[in-house]
């Protein structure tokens, strides 16, 4: 999964607004649900294979989107916590934070989910936890990590873009380095990489059907089953294709809108 990390230089910031950031969320949520009632509407009126399988096509869909959703959140805790990390002056603190970007980055997203899957519980029975993790949750904590990791690196050129005199300020005014982080450059800084996150979080969507490996149906192995029935390849395909293509356009649209709203706060 290779995200280019050009972050633009910082300009002075005024807040986006809470309920303009609420009605946008609220707007996406609807977009997604009449998404899903229009899938399930066409795909139900198509002959076979596709028709008498819709339910299949449509679960699919939904659980590719739940999986995005849910690692996309843990993945962009997981990216400040570890960009901020790497800004730090203390070597203890920056080299950890070197070292999974350069594991993570460094592996195929593939291997990634199937280590989490059969080779984390037995590691971790290991060392006495117990710990279970059923194909979902593989899922959502190899992809977290690995969309963690390069929004990682994009939180961190945001936070270098940020002017340091007003680090400095900030401190002089008696903020501590948390302080100054937390309230006015983090702040700045992920309204400037907002375009780079937006475009891992779609690219994210996309690599979810990787998670087919581990048996998660997802829309990938909604479709890989329905082909394996009947044997017509084309057409199912063709639908999986069609479906991840709506579903990366309605993404890609609100995405764009947050992307507009927020240089709209920033002028």
């Amino acid at each position: 999964m290779g995200h280019g990390v050009t972050v633009p230089k910082a300009a002075p910031r005024q807040p986006l607004g809470g309920l303009a950031l609420l009605g946008w969320v609220v707007g996406a949520a609807a977009a997604f649900i009449l998404l899903f009632f229009l899938i399930t509407a066409v795909l139900r009126q198509m002959p076979d294979p596709i028709g008498p399988r819709a339910d299949l096509f449509v679960e699919g869909a939904r659980m590719t989107l739940q999986l995005t959703l849910v690692s996309g959140v843990i993945g962009l805790v997981i990216g400040v916590v570890v960009g901020i990390m790497r800004t730090s002056s203390l070597w203890l603190v920056r080299a950890p934070a070197s070292v999974f970007i350069w594991l993570i980055r460094g592996t195929p997203l593939l291997v990634q989910i199937l280590f989490v899957y059969n080779a984390l519980p037995p590691l971790l029975k290991a060392i006495g936890v117990n710990l279970e993790l059923n194909e979902f949750w593989s899922a959502v904590i190899a992809l977290a990590l690995n969309v963690g990791a390069y929004n990682a690196e994009v939180i961190r050129a945001g936070i270098l873009a940020i002017p340091r005199g007003q680090g400095e300020a900030a401190r002089s005014l008696g903020l501590s380095g948390g302080q100054t982080m937390r309230t006015v450059v983090l702040p700045q800084a992920l309204r400037v990489v907002v375009p780079p996150l937006v475009n891992n979080l779609v690219a994210l969507l996309k690599d979810s059907s990787l998670a087919s490996s581990i048996a998660l149906l997802e829309l990938t192995l909604a479709g890989s089953r329905v082909s394996s029935e009947t044997f017509q390849p084309v057409p199912v395909l063709t639908t999986v294709a069609c479906v991840y293509l709506a579903l990366t356009t309605v993404m890609t649209l609100f995405t764009d809108q947050l992307e507009r709203r927020v240089k709209i706060a920033t002028r």
